[in-house]
């Protein structure tokens, strides 16, 4: 928390408070169901939270090529937190036609 005291000379002083709330990541949770990533695409800031919930009887990735790769396990979920800013394009490595975008704001 920060005061100023704004013009003194006026005869009164002005105290104003500037507090500065932090932004909240965000869970951003893209299902898999039935072989599709839903939404199939999403809109993140950095420093959110991707979290991937595969309702499938099999195992999935979301995978960039020459990036990062997420297992996600059967049955159950996994998560990446974004670092950069930018867009990427992901997809199943087991299961190619499985694709998915996530465009990353700063």
């Amino acid at each position: 928390m920060r005061a100023m005291v704004l013009s003194p000379h006026l005869g009164l002083s002005l105290a104003l408070v500037v507090m500065a709330t932090p932004v909240k990541a965000e869970t951003i949770q893209v299902t898999i169901d039935k072989l599709v990533f839903s939404p199939a695409s999403v809109e993140a800031k950095v420093g959110d939270t991707i979290k991937w919930v595969n309702k499938d009887a099999f195992a999935h990735t979301a995978t960039v090529k020459n990036g990062w790769e997420v297992m996600i396990p059967p049955k159950k979920s996994a998560s990446l937190t974004l670092k950069a800013a930018g867009t990427v394009d992901y997809f199943c490595r087991f299961h190619p036609n499985m694709t998915g975008h996530i465009a990353v704001a700063p």
